[in-house]
């Protein structure tokens, strides 16, 4: 049973985030991916390779007066930082992405998570996962990452143990990871979190294809990672040239030049 997730005061402030539906999809019992840049940038990698292997199209956006004011240019196409991206899979299973190019502030964080709850609540969606990196000292470049998952629920907890998914028992989950499973738990929702061991000071796509590996097994799809450990470097590179143009502008509120990349 899906429950409402913002009656009462527990999303009050959801309506600082406003989510444009482009196109009116079904997507009733979809997975929903929440792919927003944390430690490692596992999120964003993971959720923009997704976005490519399974042919998601957008159909949607998420705007605030408090996002960067840029947009991001992809083949000649206007992108809005924040993005929303669907489609259906051969086996009939629908697959919900979002996916930021900038890190949230500590002050949008519930309320972009309260805007995604309430979507996918509208939506009557079944599933909401997280990617998070998490800092392993001590971890080799080009090592193979390790990844863990909670729920929030005692059903998914179980769902997980059955597909014999290592489980993350003890610690500290920051960011929007950690208020979806919050707020899942509070409203009876399933959610899991992904956490992968990831490098802290660089985009590390190794630690993304670990999540997305343990994606494909909660979801019972196949994914094919291997492409995305073979240009691994390339994909970092591309993406730390990405956020060093836009940091500036998230910090000083200077809009960046515009710059060709890819």
């Amino acid at each position: 049973m899906l429950y409402r997730v913002l009656d009462g005061d527990a999303c009050l402030s959801h309506n600082k985030i406003e989510i444009v539906d482009f196109d009116e999809v079904d997507l009733e019992g979809a997975t929903v991916i929440a792919g927003f840049p944390s430690i490692g940038l596992v999120s964003t990698i993971a959720a923009n390779y997704l976005i490519d292997a399974l042919n998601l199209k957008q159909i949607g956006a998420l705007d605030s007066k408090d996002f960067p004011a840029l947009s991001v240019v992809h083949t000649g196409e206007p992108l809005s930082p924040v993005r929303i991206y669907a489609g259906t899979q051969q086996n009939g299973h629908k697959i919900v992405v979002f996916v930021s190019e900038f890190k949230p502030k500590p002050h949008m964080i519930n309320e972009i998570s309260c805007a995604i709850m309430k979507w996918v609540d509208e939506k009557k969606c079944g599933l909401l996962i997280s990617p998070e990196g998490m800092v392993v000292e001590g971890k080799n470049e080009g090592s193979v990452a390790e990844a863990y998952a909670i729920g929030s629920t005692n059903d998914i907890r179980q769902q997980l143990a059955m597909k014999q998914i290592s489980q993350f028992k003890n610690g500290i989950i920051a960011g929007v990871s950690g208020v979806l499973l919050n707020k899942g738990k509070q409203a009876q929702f399933n959610v899991i979190s992904i956490l992968t061991e990831a490098h802290p000071k660089y985009p590390d796509a190794r630690a993304a294809a670990a999540a997305i590996n343990m994606i494909a097994v909660i979801m019972d799809v196949e994914i094919n990672v291997a492409p995305l450990y073979e240009e691994s470097e390339r994909i970092e590179s591309q993406l730390q040239k990405f956020h060093k143009q836009a940091k500036p502008m998230v910090s000083s509120g200077r809009a960046p030049q515009p710059n060709m990349y890819g």
